[in-house]
């Protein structure tokens, strides 16, 4: 399954579920931002790549359905409701994710 994780500026919090999940068996990752000053920024290639795309906040979404919507299924796009409030790896964020992501997966293959 690939999984593309996004936030504003891909410093944090996307990167930080990147790297946790491109080590998991069955799954491949990806990150990028938003923001026009992202370090990786979001583009057509990544949003046709990904079976789901998992967003830290609402406007993330609103974002990508703005500049992006006849690529992107809504029904893929998940919100974690994650604030831009945790560093890179943080042991917090880690345990947000860990907890998160599998129900969030859990629920896209029951859709499926």
């Amino acid at each position: 399954m690939n999984l593309l994780f996004i936030c504003s500026r891909n410093k944090w919090r996307s990167p930080t579920a990147e790297n946790l999940w491109r080590r998991k068996p069955g799954f491949n990752a990806r990150s990028a931002g938003t923001a026009a000053s992202a370090r990786r920024k979001i583009n057509e290639a990544d949003l046709t790549w990904a079976d789901l795309i998992i967003v830290m906040e609402p406007k993330h979404r609103q974002q990508i359905l703005q500049q992006f919507g006849s690529l992107v299924n809504k029904a893929k796009i998940y919100i974690l409701d994650i604030p831009d409030d945790y560093s890179f790896m943080d042991p917090e964020l880690i345990e947000i994710f860990e907890t998160a992501i599998p129900s969030v997966i859990d629920s896209a293959k029951a859709q499926v």
